[in-house]
């Protein structure tokens, strides 16, 4: 299937690394040019050449922080005046979850709350209010918002809290920009391979005392397919998502994560 991506201009929030990372890369496999941001202006050096060099398809570095109003306008602009227009936003800019055990309700603090919803709800929306007139000029445009699948299931107060958020924020913003031509979704991945994975894996086996392949295994035992989604699978559906081809789904939430065993949504 074509996607009748190519030529399309693309934002990818937390690009450097991770989910972002991958996404960034198929986006620019599909004829996507691509900006990514992050904080860290060495990692965005450095996947920005790789990517580029990778896909042959402009890829851009733009260090920004998306918990500070400031630097998203200066990175809109910065797309805008580096792309010449911005046609999808995707982002993925949060801390990732999963990575250490959550922590309780004695435990949480208010710093703790907002440091964490700051950038994955506030920043999301702030990068959306600075795109959407963008779009809206040009009558076209896909938001993806990356949340997580703690936003159907317990475990970690904070991570329920915000990836609920980013779905309400989703569904918000798909109405109010639908009419302009602009589809806003929300992907839920799961746990996901990325370069974390394999040292999360080796700390949580030599913390329990068993091999690393027992603790994949306890990792997949959760997962309908039998197996962790690797993060360029979710990639696949971000791209999708990020295409002409999407205009049936809109504000709607997809979850990417394998399928969660026991669980029905409807």
């Amino acid at each position: 299937m074509d996607l009748q991506l190519t030529g399309k201009r693309a934002l990818v929030t937390g690009g450097s690394k991770g989910i972002g990372r991958a996404i960034a890369r198929q986006l620019a496999r599909e004829g996507v040019d691509v900006v990514i941001s992050a904080r860290n202006a060495g990692e965005l050096t450095a996947t920005a050449t790789e990517l580029a060099g990778e896909t042959g398809r402009r890829v851009i570095g733009v260090v920004a922080d998306t918990s500070d109003d400031a630097s998203v306008k200066a990175l809109i602009a910065a797309v805008a005046e580096a792309l010449g227009g911005l046609d999808i936003l995707v982002n993925s800019a949060a801390r990732p979850g999963g990575q250490a055990p959550p922590p309780r309700l004695a435990e949480v603090t208010d710093a703790l709350f907002y440091d964490d919803v700051d950038v994955k709800v506030m920043g999301y929306l702030r990068t959306a209010r600075e795109v959407a007139p963008h779009m809206a000029a040009a009558g076209w445009g896909r938001i993806i918002n990356v949340s997580g699948l703690a936003a159907r299931q317990t475990g970690s107060i904070i991570g329920s809290i915000r990836n609920v958020a980013v779905a309400a924020l989703t569904k918000n913003l798909a109405d109010e920009l639908g009419p302009s031509g602009i589809n806003v979704t929300v992907v839920h991945p799961g746990l996901t391979r990325t370069e974390k994975t394999g040292p999360l894996v080796s700390a949580r086996a030599a913390a329990a005392g068993v091999t690393g392949a027992e603790i994949e295994s306890r990792f997949a035992a959760a997962v309908s397919v039998g197996r962790i989604i690797d993060a360029a699978e979710v990639a696949d559906v971000v791209a999708f998502l990020a295409s002409p081809r999407s205009i049936a789904i809109n504000g709607d939430a997809i979850a990417c994560g394998g399928g969660t065993r026991g669980a029905i949504h409807y």
